[in-house]
């Protein structure tokens, strides 16, 4: 450990497993927003963000803007202590390697509930897909009337756990059958692990979902992740 980092694995360190998708997003009100009318991200109100979350300790160097789609993909120690967040308006996004899950924790379910305490007005999205040689996703929709589903597993395989209520949050959002299967979701032919509940997080956004667009810019910063969160990557990334 250095005084920078309460890492014990070396910089160089080949880490094991790789991220997909890895954001979680506040979007307030309005909700029906295009994410491609959104102003540019604020750098300074992006470091902000990021530093307020309870994964990162300091953000210690901003390396620059980076598009939606320049995911961190760490290969060593060092790289995953970088993140991207974005402060688009009233819409704010993190994407952070601490998100990742490979079963032992639910590290994205903290973290919307911390958020949902701090913009109750605001629906909550966040998606994680961890590959260690099997896909490991985590999926969280939480709500401004309180709705939310938490779905988080191995995909293809049982259990999987599934909290709050999907139906009550399709129908705060107004979705029909046709929407949901146009999107890939499906629980009528789909078991819980097999359902794509990203695709579900995804319609919750909208036209507002700000991942797809390799326009849209982000800020990366280096930071210092807190304690718990330095210790769950160790395991979940080199043991």
């Amino acid at each position: 450990m250095t005084p920078h980092s309460f890492w014990t694995s070396p910089p160089d360190r080949m880490v094991r497993g790789s991220m997909g998708h890895c954001n979680i997003t506040v979007l307030p009100p309005p909700f029906d927003v295009d994410a491609r009318a959104l102003p540019a991200n604020d750098p300074a109100r992006a470091a902000q963000f990021a530093a307020s979350l309870g994964t990162v300790d300091e953000v210690l160097e901003d390396l620059g803007p980076r598009s939606v789609l320049e995911v961190p993909y760490p290969r060593t120690r060092v790289d995953l202590d970088v993140v991207q967040a974005a402060a688009w308006g009233h819409v704010r996004g993190m994407c952070d390697p601490a998100l990742a899950d490979s079963g032992n924790d639910t590290p994205l379910l903290g973290e919307a509930r911390a958020l949902r305490e701090r913009f109750p007005d605001a629906r909550i999205v966040g998606r994680v897909h961890f590959d260690a040689g099997a896909d490991h996703t985590e999926d969280i929709v939480w709500l401004p009337d309180g709705a939310m589903f938490h779905a988080s597993g191995w995909l293809g395989d049982e259990p999987f756990e599934i909290d709050g209520d999907p139906d009550a949050v399709i129908a705060a959002l107004g979705l029909t059958g046709e929407m949901l299967r146009d999107a890939g979701f499906d629980l009528e032919e789909d078991e819980p692990h097999e359902a794509q509940w990203s695709a579900l997080a995804a319609l919750a956004l909208g036209d507002a979902d700000p991942w797809g667009w390799p326009d849209l810019q982000t800020s990366a910063f280096r930071v210092r992740h807190t304690a718990s969160a330095v210790r769950a990557m160790e395991g979940r990334y080199f043991d």
